[in-house]
C-alpha cells in the first residue's frame, strides 16, 4: 500500500474525516446558536411606532403612572394599550394641533385603534400572563428594562426560554415588594438573600418548571 499512497495520505483522510464531522456538527449548532442571538431576536433595536411616543417625558416630566395607561397589567394576562379616547382626553388640551398628534386624532375621530407595533412579541405557542407575575413581586422593569428612559421603546431582555427558565428557578432573586412593582429605578438584586427569601414565603412563590406553565 506504501506504494500507492503517499504516506501525508493517512494524514490527508483523517482531516477529511475531522472535517466531515465538524461540518455536520456546525450545520446543527450553527442555526441553534444564530436563533438565540440579539439581531435574530431583534433585541435592543427600537420599534418605530405610527405615533411618536416618548415614555421619559410622559413618565419623568408629566408624572404619569404606568398603570394610568396600561389598567389592566395587575387583572389580566394583557398590561392593555390605553385607547385613543384616553389619548385625547390629555390632548384635547395639550398639543391639540401638533402634527404629531395627527394620527391620534384620526383614530379618534374615526372610532379605530391606533395600529401599534408590538414590542415584545412571544410566539404563539407561549403563554405569559402579566397579573400573576406583577401580583407575585416581579417588577416591569425586569422584564421590560428601564422603559421609563426610553425615548423608543425595544425590547430589553433575550425573552428566550432559557432565560425564563432561570427566573422560575431561583425566582426569589428577582421579588421586590408589591409597592415597588412599578418602580423602575429599584434593584431587586440588591436586597438581602434573606429579604428576597421572606417576600417569596410571604407571596407564596416557588419555584415552577411545569412545562404547562408557559406551554398550554
Amino acid at each position: 500500500m506504501a506504494a500507492l499512497f503517499p504516506r501525508w495520505s493517512n494524514t490527508a483522510v483523517r482531516v477529511a474525516v475531522i472535517a466531515a464531522l465538524g461540518g455536520g456538527a456546525a450545520a446543527v449548532t450553527a442555526p441553534m446558536i444564530w436563533v438565540r442571538t440579539p439581531w435574530v431576536r431583534h433585541q435592543n433595536e427600537p420599534i418605530d411606532q405610527p405615533v411618536q411616543f416618548d415614555h421619559r417625558h410622559h413618565t419623568q416630566d408629566d408624572g404619569i403612572h404606568c398603570v394610568y395607561c396600561h389598567t389592566s397589567v395587575y387583572k389580566a394576562g394583557n398590561a392593555g394599550i390605553p385607547s385613543t379616547d384616553k389619548c385625547m382626553g390629555c390632548h384635547s388640551q395639550i398639543w391639540p394641533r401638533s402634527p404629531m398628534l395627527d394620527p391620534v386624532r384620526r383614530a379618534y375621530f374615526s372610532g379605530t385603534p391606533i395600529p401599534w407595533n408590538k414590542v415584545h412579541d412571544l410566539p404563539d405557542f407561549v403563554y405569559f400572563n402579566h397579573a400573576i407575575h406583577v401580583n407575585k413581586g416581579v417588577g416591569c422593569s425586569t422584564c421590560h428594562g428601564r422603559i421609563d428612559t426610553m425615548p423608543q421603546v425595544y425590547q430589553a431582555a433575550p425573552l428566550t426560554m432559557g432565560w425564563c427558565l432561570n427566573c422560575h428557578r431561583r425566582p426569589e432573586a428577582h421579588l421586590r415588594p408589591l409597592s415597588e412593582i412599578t418602580n423602575m429605578r429599584f434593584e431587586p438584586e440588591a436586597q438581602p438573600e434573606s429579604v428576597r427569601a421572606a417576600l417569596a414565603a410571604e407571596l407564596g412563590v416557588r419555584s415552577n418548571l411545569d412545562c404547562s406553565a408557559c406551554h398550554r
